[in-house]
């Protein structure tokens, strides 16, 4: 059928007119409603009037007559003033009580939608309506103010609000001719709120039409589908409104027999009852005669029409037997929304602990509150950069970013050992290599945009909410997806109620949501349960709230529309977020159609298949396998699996992202073994140039402006992405820092290599290696020093340079103002000054970080350039000059790496491998001298060197091995014998290294029973 239009014409139409408010009998007031009104009235007076005056007359002015000094807290407590306290009590609840009745009464009057909540006064606020409503049931305002005194009650529960949005949109026909005798009050108010309702979602549209119109569903031109936020987009003006469209004809028979059930599935030939104030070429109105629509369209769309009324009614009626609070909750399509936003509480600024008031005047000025909104890293403003040109993409993605740096210090960590076991002669790869370009530009990023106390609060979040339910014998409930407010509050949104949550946990908005606030997140400790909501990924932000979506437990397929080049962006960051979530204990996530090149991040969560056959192949087989093994363990689900009794079983999801359309017979396969995956850990996220896949329980589109639009959850998100560009520098960070890759290199060079010569003494040296000293200079004011040093160690630790923004967020990790920083980085420049040709010593290279002069030396740097040249340099040719560079750096290790700090601060060691590389190259130095005193049968030296290495490494097996080797060498069976007895009271139950057992065999043969008589 052509799409048509009518203009309006006068007739009488066939189908429903249901735009005007029907009236209703007056209900009689009995002798009992005007007994009730004058109860109310006296109950008022008493309460308004009658107390305050009681207060006033009998007990007076309850507060001091002057400002209160220091010898007024010292003196005792009395009668009166425990009176006076009570009475100030007793006058902030009448106040309260006060505005809670003009909060009422104003609404009673005005006739529409429900009073304003004042703060805190649920009870307060029910007295007041219950009274106001008897007071005015007599009246001719009463109808539109009460519902009934029956349902005041449930007005107020908990914190609940009605959702406006999803009432009835039509004021009129509503209740049937029983339901108006019943109960005109409740009707008439219904109206008033479904009018309110009504007004704001069409903003302010008239909507008074005579004629009906309809919508018919076009076939799709080329792939395009039609869809209702599409349809309210063109004829209503706001695509936000379809769910007008879906209430008006929602369970109304279509002219091929079907019903409209879900409003993501409408078909073509379907006919769509538009609201009044619908506009556009595309509608029909349909009065006695449309010429212009073809006889048969004519004849569905009228007897479409005539089924309007009772399916409404019936509808109606349904959904608001099913609201709380006064509003009715659209189950069907509601699945995801934004919770409601509590005010940020007064941490005194957020200053965390140990950071004391004097640690820079302007360190409040970034640090105001310990927010997602106010973190520095959180997503600037085009340009805001200042041309440092860091990547936007990680910037803006906290949790990726976070996951993706403890992932990086994990595998460069692995890699250090790995190449300290398996050296032969010298240590490689004892210094990862230094990125440069997108790489570097990329780990700047992480550095700037990770949030890893974020991190860490939702996994013990999370994993504590599990322990507590477990504890109460109780189920993990089904989250569809979780919000981290811009407060730093975690909102969980679940599939259906299920109670009220545990202590700590809140009911949010809404029996859907429970809520944590941070307060009470930053109390949880690590406890030993399982991740109960592994599958959770951040999608994007709206709002100030970042959403995380459950993919685990989606009722169906998550499907992905939008040009293919956008779409890989959405998946990198869901695939790179997964493989590296903390929040996660073990997974599995199969990548097809994409990410071969992603596996790097994390080889064992991380899958790549080369087509959608093999994917459908594997998981017919996981179905049948998890289907059997949840039935052989007696667990409905996979939750029921990670707490309680069964928690042994940690059922692990496996998360499928598929980036390739699939084919139809493909796409029908994964539809059927999606059904009824959320039941089993198993989650589908699969791209679509269409936008129409079977199966799909959710649509997703992203835009080519970065906006992730998902119409029929109500969400409209800024995108999560990880672009091409991002993608690769990411990666090359990891295989850079891949055990296997590294193992293969030459010896590396440190960034940074001294004049170890009498020639080269600096002109500023700092001992990081032990107690943090700074010689040649002076030391700041008090107020400064500590910041001060702070960020020169930092620049101290990285002598390829710092980028500005690293060095800010890692002095104020919760933010600051780029002139705060600038007035930082000033300061440092003047305090380190410049050398004698007049080079300053704090410079800047071509990149814009920051970098010291080659005259700023720390002990670091002297320690790791004595270690190159002992082995690499002279030493490597000269015996005597190597024994010599080696024993004085073994002289400046004093202690771990500084030492002493204060409590609150150096918290970006915490991403630093620094920890790993000083331990290790303490140890290779202590190995090296130990062996140059072994060469010429000095025993009783090597002993020496080892003691003074295991001071710093004490954990490393080579020293013990080596302890063990020159021990033997002294000929002191005995002394042998206990160095034996004492590594294995060290090992513990986990026993000797299978290496120390099988040297000790060799050297001690006896040592076990040794062993066994000393313990």
């Amino acid at each position: 059928m052509a799409r048509r239009t009518t203009s309006n014409s006068t007739g009488t139409s066939p189908g429903p007119r249901n735009r005007t408010p029907q009236p209703l009998p007056r209900r009689r007031r009995t002798v009992g409603d005007f007994a009730k009104a004058l109860l109310a009235l006296v109950a008022l007076l008493v309460l308004l009037v009658g107390v305050p005056g009681a207060l006033a007359t009998q007990i007076g002015w309850p507060l001091p007559s002057g400002s209160p000094g220091l010898d007024w807290l010292q003196r005792p407590i009395t009668v009166d003033t425990f009176v006076n306290v009570l009475t100030v009590v007793v006058w902030f609840a009448w106040a309260q009580f006060t505005a809670c009745v003009l909060v009422e009464v104003k609404a009673a009057l005005s006739g529409v939608g429900l009073p304003n909540r004042v703060p805190g006064a649920g009870p307060s606020q029910l007295l007041a309506r219950q009274l106001v409503a008897a007071l005015l049931l007599v009246g001719a305002t009463a109808a539109s103010f009460a519902p009934g005194l029956s349902q005041l009650g449930q007005q107020l529960e908990g914190n609940q609000r009605p959702v406006a949005a999803a009432a009835q949109q039509t004021p009129g026909g509503l209740l049937g001719s029983q339901e108006q005798n019943a109960s005109a009050a409740a009707a008439l108010a219904e109206q008033a709120l479904h009018a309110a309702a009504r007004a704001e979602a069409a903003q302010g549209a008239q909507v008074g039409d005579d004629d009906t119109k309809f919508y018919r569903i076009q076939p799709p031109e080329g792939r395009h589908h039609d869809s209702l936020w599409e349809i309210a987009e063109r004829h209503l003006g706001d695509g936000r409104r379809y769910k007008e469209i879906y209430r008006l004809n929602k369970d109304r028979t279509q002219p091929d027999g079907s019903k409209l059930s879900e409003a993501s599935l409408i078909r073509p030939g379907w006919i769509m009852e538009m609201p009044g104030d619908a506009r556009g070429g595309d509608l029909v109105e349909v009065p006695d005669e449309a010429p212009a629509v073809s006889e048969e369209a004519q004849r569905q769309i009228s007897d479409y029409a005539r089924t309007g009324d009772g399916d409404r009614r019936q509808g109606g009626a349904q959904q608001e037997g099913a609201g709380q609070g006064g509003g009715s909750v659209d189950r069907d399509t509601a699945h995801i929304s934004l919770p409601e936003q509590r005010p940020a509480p007064d941490r005194g600024h957020g200053q965390p602990e140990g950071r004391g008031q004097g640690d820079d005047q302007e360190q409040g000025q970034g640090q105001g509150g310990d927010t997602q909104g106010d973190r520095e890293h959180a997503a600037p403003a085009a340009g805001e950069d200042g041309g440092f040109g860091l990547p936007q993409a990680l910037l803006g993605a906290p949790l990726l970013a976070a996951g993706l740096l403890g992932a990086l210090g994990r595998r460069r960590r692995q890699a250090l050992w790995h190449s300290a076991l398996g050296a032969v002669g010298g240590r490689r790869g004892m210094e990862p290599p230094t990125p440069t370009g997108a790489a570097a530009d990329a780990q700047d990023a992480l550095l700037v945009g990770a949030d890893p106390e974020g991190v860490r609060l939702l996994d013990r979040s999370l994993r504590g909410l599990a322990a507590a339910l477990a504890g109460e014998s109780r189920p993990l409930p089904t989250v569809y997806a979780a919000w981290m407010s811009g407060n730093g509050d975690l909102h969980l949104q679940l599939a259906q109620p299920a109670g009220r949550p545990p202590t700590p946990w809140q009911l949010g908005q809404d029996q859907t949501f429970w809520m944590l606030a941070r307060a009470d997140a930053e109390r949880y400790e690590d406890v030993d349960t399982a991740a109960p909501y592994p599958g959770l990924v951040s999608l994007g932000t709206m709002d100030d709230s970042r959403l995380l979506l459950n993919l685990e437990s989606v009722p169906g397929i998550v499907s992905l529309s939008g040009r293919e080049q956008d779409r890989a962006g959405v998946f990198a960051s869901v695939a790179a977020e997964l493989a590296t979530s903390g929040w996660s204990d073990r997974m599995t996530i199969t990548l097809v159609g994409f990410g071969e090149d992603l596996t790097p991040l994390a080889p064992n969560r991380l899958r790549h298949l080369d087509d959608v056959e093999a994917l459908v192949e594997t998981m017919e087989a996981e179905t049948r396998q998890r289907r059997g093994a949840l039935g052989a363990a007696g667990q409905d689900s996979v939750l029921t699996g990670r707490t309680g009794p069964a928690q042994h079983t940690r059922w692990a999801p496996h998360l499928v992202l598929l980036a390739a359309e699939p084919s139809a017979e493909d796409a029908v396969k994964l539809a059927e073994l999606a059904a009824d995956a959320s039941r089993l850990g198993i989650g589908y996220l699969v791209g679509t140039e269409s936008g129409d896949l079977p199966g799909a329980a959710w649509e997703m589109e992203i835009t080519g402006e970065g906006r992730l639009l998902a119409p029929l959850l109500g969400l409209e998100l800024d995108a999560q992405l990880l672009p091409v560009a991002q993608q690769r520098a990411v990666v090359e960070l990891f295989v850079d820092a891949d055990p296997e890759h590294s193992d293969d290199r030459p010896a590396t060079t440190p960034p940074f290599l001294v004049d170890v010569s009498e020639q080269g003494r600096p002109a500023v040296y700092a001992r990081l290696v032990g107690p943090y000293e700074i010689i040649g200079l002076d030391t700041p004011d008090g107020e400064r020093s500590a910041l001060l040093h702070e960020a020169l160690a930092l620049l101290l630790l990285h002598r390829e340079g710092v980028h500005p923004r690293v060095l800010s967020s890692a002095l104020w990790p919760r933010g600051v103002t780029d002139d705060v920083r600038d007035a930082l980085v000033e300061r440092l420049r003047g305090w380190l000054g410049g050398d004698p040709d007049g080079t300053q010593r704090l410079g800047s290279d071509a990149t814009g970080r920051l970098t010291l002069a080659k005259s700023v030396v720390s002990d670091l740097d002297v320690l790791r350039s004595l270690y190159h040249e002992a082995t690499q340099g002279r030493g490597a040719d000269s015996r005597a000059v190597r024994g010599r560079l080696l024993t004085d750096a073994l002289v400046l290790v004093r202690g771990p790496l500084l030492a002493e700090r204060p409590d609150g601060r150096y918290g970006w060691l915490t991403h630093e491998i620094i920890d790993a590389q000083l331990p290790l190259l303490v140890a290779d130095i202590g190995l090296a001298l130990s062996a140059f005193h072994l060469e010429k049968d000095r025993a009783e030296k090597a002993i020496e060197a080892l003691d003074a290495a295991l001071g710093s490494a004490p954990d490393d097996e080579r020293l013990w091995n080596e302890l063990l080797r020159a021990t033997h060498a002294t000929g002191d069976s005995e002394r042998l014998r206990r160095l034996a007895a004492d590594l294995v009271a060290r090992s513990g139950a986990r026993g000797l290294p299978p290496r120390t057992e099988a040297l000790l065999d060799e050297l001690l043969p006896t040592w076990r029973s040794g062993a066994a008589a000393v313990g």
